[in-house]
């Protein structure tokens, strides 16, 4: 009864950010260990091992373009009845969800041993690097349920009414996380593949805690015999498939990326990429968790019909994404030389091209917030299809025609150019779309 309340409550900032704080608290906690595995690994291991977890970063973009279609689909089909009053209904889809991402995560832990070897034979890579990417990936892939029941877990903590419990899981799975980066890879000499078991291992937390956490009968949501209802995984499937699809691209253009960088640079670029990514996933995970902690309310008062609260909710949440859009590229902007040089010493050729990367791309960080909130915000709409458009169009068709125009054009800045030129011409298509789709949903 509680969560409902704290949807009957009046929106205002306040409440939005009780909702709100959590979630953005557990995904820059989450991107900020993420950034303590390469800091880790750069500087006991050294650059050409935090190349490797870059390019092994498509393959694991393929978990987490599952779990996060299934994670965001599947919330916002979930609180939708919840608004309408079917909870009995919401819980056994809910049940049934989790069951499903229990089979998909082990088919692709599978599927990813049958083709490891392959994986990394055909790219122009040195022994060395080859060996180190193999390494990362055969451990990572072992967690790959706890990941996507994980991701799962932490919106449903969210939509429960336990965003605090999901941001103690998050911290205790990051602590763990950086004390085990130590101990495996400096004291137990396991190199990258210890960074890898170090960050199953912390995500690992909030997958055993939503297990305990939603068998108890107290909660929103919790488990109890589930019902197949094949248009239920449908709906999650369309609803979630715009956040796939950016995860699935984000791959791609990181391999697109990875490749440009090694014919202009070679292995060195490839490190300067790996290390502005952390930066701006850091950043951007201000955005995503904000988006996240809203996503159940608009999904409940537009399963009320509450149009009012949906318009005041929308309405604040611009506000506070244009905040944190000025706060963010302000300060990337002045600790860019800082941030470089815990991952690379002033004299390493990666600093020097992670440094002048890092200012052109913080451009994007004025265009990224408003097109995460609303890819976010029509997903948790149901309107899957819209969110699809946004998030293939932003990560996909408009990265690859300035990856493809612009280097040419500038050379190696031209890489660097291509991130904010492609969320600025995304920032043009969500505010059309936005103001489009407003006479429909009345927010």
């Amino acid at each position: 009864m509680d969560q409902q309340n704290a949807y009957s409550k009046p929106v205002t900032l306040r409440n939005i950010l009780k909702f709100a704080v959590p979630t953005i608290a557990m995904s820059v906690f989450m991107s900020f260990y993420t950034m303590v595995d390469g800091l880790f690994v750069s500087n006991l291991i050294g650059t050409d091992a935090l190349s490797a977890i870059n390019l092994t970063a498509p393959v694991i973009q393929l978990v987490t373009a599952i779990s996060t279609m299934l994670a965001t689909g599947g919330s916002a089909v979930i609180m939708k009845k919840m608004g309408e009053n079917k909870t009995g209904e919401a819980r056994e889809d809910f049940t049934f969800l989790i069951i499903v991402n229990i089979a998909v995560g082990t088919g692709m832990c599978i599927l990813g041993y049958s083709v490891l070897d392959g994986v990394f034979a055909r790219m122009a890579l040195s022994a060395e690097v080859a060996g180190y990417c193999t390494a990362y990936l055969s451990r990572y892939l072992l967690f790959t349920v706890p990941i996507l029941l994980m991701n799962n877990f932490t919106l449903y903590m969210i939509a429960s009414g336990k965003a605090a419990l999901s941001f103690v899981c998050s911290v205790t799975g990051g602590v763990m996380n950086m004390v085990l980066d130590y101990v495996l890879i400096a004291v137990l000499d396991l190199g990258i593949g210890g960074a890898a078991i170090a960050t199953g291992m912390g995500y690992s937390v909030t997958a055993v805690a939503g297990l305990f956490v939603f068998c108890r009968r107290t909660n929103l949501l919790y488990f109890t015999k589930p019902v197949f209802r094949f248009q239920v995984l449908a709906n999650a499937a369309s609803n979630g498939c715009s956040e796939m699809a950016t995860a699935l691209v984000t791959g791609i253009v990181t391999m697109m990326f990875n490749w440009t960088m090694l014919q202009y640079v070679g292995e060195d670029g490839i490190a300067a990429v790996t290390i502005i990514m952390y930066v701006l996933m850091f950043a951007s995970s201000l955005y995503t968790g904000y988006s996240y902690g809203v996503a159940p309310m608009v999904s409940y008062y537009y399963g009320e019909k509450n149009h009012g609260k949906l318009k005041k909710l929308v309405s604040v949440s611009l506000k506070v994404i244009v905040v944190i859009s000025f706060v963010t590229a302000a300060v990337s902007f002045a600790a860019t030389e800082s941030m470089v040089s815990v991952f690379a010493s002033p004299d390493h050729p990666v600093y020097g091209l992670a440094v002048t990367g890092n200012r052109v791309c913080t451009l994007a960080l004025f265009f990224i917030g408003f097109n995460i909130f609303v890819s976010g915000m029509f997903t948790a709409l149901s309107n899957g299809r819209v969110s699809a458009v946004l998030a293939f169009s932003r990560s996909f068709v408009f990265m690859m025609a300035a990856m493809w125009s612009l280097p040419v054009l500038f050379g190696v800045n031209g890489i660097w150019l291509a991130t904010p030129a492609a969320e600025g011409m995304a920032l043009v298509l969500s505010a059309v779309l936005f103001v489009k789709y407003r006479g429909r949903y009345q927010y």
